[in-house]
């Protein structure tokens, strides 16, 4: 091997790994931007992230708001219904004769008995007819004929609703 040969194969390793460290700086400056961009996208995603708990902790303050003033509307409820009920538990007793009237009414109430049909043309005839209990002292306690049930009026009533 004589110089000029092997200046010339140190010439071209020479050129070879002058190629490959160009190569390498290349891909080295394309992995610094990258490390650069996914710098850019954390700080990005920290500010976000902020951003995110900043929100909860509204969210949470406003969920303590909302939950003292529905507590506090219950108990502004509450305290009206207690009101209204010792309102009421006063005015019960002038009440009581009211409660009273309505109770002899209920005592009044007609009541629905089962009875065979008259007309045997239809099968479909109403089996209930409605009596009244305590007709004569309904009567005797009022006398007046607008506060009477039409029994009768009733009946064929409901015997439409059973058509």
């Amino acid at each position: 091997m004589t110089n000029a040969e092997t200046i010339s194969k140190l010439n071209n390793a020479l050129s070879t790994l002058i190629k490959a460290y160009e190569e390498l700086q290349e891909d080295n400056n394309n992995l610094k931007t990258r490390i650069n961009e996914l710098e850019d996208e954390v700080l990005e995603l920290e500010g976000a992230k902020e951003d995110l708990e900043k929100n909860v902790d509204e969210f949470k303050n406003h969920t303590q708001e909302d939950k003292s003033n529905i507590s506090s509307m219950l108990g502004k409820i509450e305290s009206i219904l207690n009101r209204k009920i010792s309102d009421n538990s006063n005015t019960s007793s002038s009440s009581s004769n009211a409660s009273e009237k309505v109770e002899e009414k209920k005592e009044n109430v007609l009541v629905l008995e089962s009875e065979p049909a008259t007309n045997t043309s239809s099968t479909n005839q109403p089996l209930n007819v409605l009596k009244k209990d305590d007709t004569k002292e309904d009567e005797s306690s009022n006398g007046s004929s607008s506060n009477k049930i039409d029994l009768n009026r009733m009946a064929s009533l409901l015997n439409g609703f059973n058509h």
